[in-house]
């Protein structure tokens, strides 16, 4: 026991966190070593309530920090110390599952460890991100998740075709003007109508589908976000208000909702598009979610510094934003920082990867605009993290690079070594986030 290292926020009564003498975390709980599994963090989620997650979307500002490496949960928490904002900590997609090779379980396990050592008790959510099929919502829920975010996009149709409008639908709708307060009316055409149930007739059925199943059937709390964001094209405030009123009247309760707006939300760099534009639909999509009675959700909202002020005044500082990706940026800013090297190797083989990475992730990155890392200095390295086509091009090859050769076994233990420098970096880059988002500081 002498040779142990405790953390001491993690020290509760006969419980406590600490490293050994071999760099291994472990649970010290009545004078017993134990490892780091899904047992103890089962452990530590009913001994102490605040390491688990808790349905967190009614709060006024909740963020989402997806941590694909399982090792950003430290500096996260020192983001929700300094600032009045609520974060979901274990928030992923199947997709980066699949590419990480984690599970559910490994990602809440992760959190609950993170929160304990760190004694956070502001309370935290949990979100199953992007799940398309019921059977990967019942495998969260069963978990523990207290978020649910339903991906719609494989029942979101594109082109031009017009669908026939049901009678019903054309007396709802069709002639009337919907007043929704601040000044906004808004009315549908025939064409319109047609086209919206086009798009999103068969997601809307999808949706209240689950919603059924899961909230009414199985009396589900988890929160539910439903997204329709994943599409080519952008959700109007016409189509966004007709989605939300057609789902209210079936009686869904959604405490978010992810349009997708207009412009380009694409991963790990800022937004690219008409700011003017972007503005006049944040106001009328934020005005349509207040007269629902829900949040938005803005998903990719990695770096998106732009439009952040924007989002944050027409929400009335009442958001929920995604961000994932620039957490795993951020550790491999460490790695070029610390080891040329290796981020050489890496930066090399993500060139030959990308590719294949495209399959996974819509981006307009030009390798061609990306310097010759042989041709750097190595101080010059970190500078390529400062450079949207660099930026992309290690942003959507995570999962081949945590899968090549031993690079995940080096990555970790440089990550390892340098995880207070990591844990800073994070404090500042998300910080930056909540701060141009107009998030107050708790002190304030």
């Amino acid at each position: 026991m002498a040779s142990l290292r405790i953390y001491p926020k993690s020290v509760h009564g006969n419980v406590s966190m600490a490293r050994d003498e071999s760099g291994r975390d472990v649970l010290l709980a009545a004078g017993e070593i134990r490892p780091l599994d899904h047992e103890a963090a089962a452990f530590l989620r009913e001994k102490f309530p605040f390491t688990a997650p808790v349905p967190v979307l009614s709060r006024p500002r909740t963020i989402g920090v997806g941590d694909r490496l399982g090792i950003a949960t430290p500096g996260h928490i020192r983001v929700f110390e300094e600032y009045d904002a609520t974060p979901v900590l274990a928030q992923q997609s199947i997709r980066e599952l699949n590419l990480t090779g984690r599970t559910y379980a490994d990602v809440l396990d992760s959190v609950t460890f993170a929160v304990f050592r760190e004694d956070f008790q502001r309370g935290f959510g949990a979100d199953g991100d992007h799940l398309k099929r019921f059977e990967d919502v019942e495998s969260a829920l069963k978990l523990g998740y207290t978020m649910i975010t339903l991906d719609c996009s494989e029942h979101i149709h594109t082109g031009d075709a017009l669908a026939e409008i049901p009678q019903e639908l054309r007396d709802r709708y069709l002639g009337k003007q919907f007043d929704i307060g601040e000044g906004i009316s808004l009315r549908f055409e025939e064409s319109d109508l047609a086209k919206i149930l086009h798009i999103y007739g068969e997601a809307i059925d999808f949706a209240a589908a689950v919603w059924k199943e899961f909230y009414e059937k199985r009396r589900a709390k988890a929160d539910f976000e439903i997204s329709i964001d994943e599409t080519a094209t952008p959700t109007t405030p016409l189509q966004h208000f007709f989605a939300a009123n057609e789902l209210t009247l079936r009686g869904v309760r959604m405490a978010t909702m992810a349009p997708r707006f207009c412009g380009e939300f694409q991963k790990g760099i800022d937004y690219i598009g008409n700011l003017s534009q972007f503005d006049e639909e944040m106001r009328i999509h934020a005005a349509i979610a207040r007269h629902f009675g829900y949040k938005l959700s803005i998903h990719s909202g990695s770096d998106k510094f732009r439009v952040f002020p924007a989002i944050g005044r027409h929400t009335q500082g009442v958001f929920h934003v995604k961000t994932a990706g620039t957490n795993w940026l951020e550790a491999m800013r460490i790695v070029a920082e610390h080891d040329p090297a290796l981020y050489r190797e890496i930066h090399t083989y993500a060139l030959s990867a990308f590719p294949e990475a495209t399959k996974y992730y819509h981006v307009t990155t030009n390798l061609a605009q990306i310097p010759d890392v042989n041709a750097m200095g190595d101080a010059a390295l970190p500078e390529l993290f400062d450079m949207n086509d660099a930026r992309q091009l290690i942003h959507i090859t995570y999962g081949l690079i945590l899968n090549h050769g031993d690079f995940r076994t080096r990555l970790y233990r440089l990550w390892d070594e340098r995880s207070e420098e990591y844990a800073q970096a994070l404090q500042r880059h998300i910080g930056r986030h909540l701060s141009t988002l107009g998030v107050p500081k708790r002190s304030e």
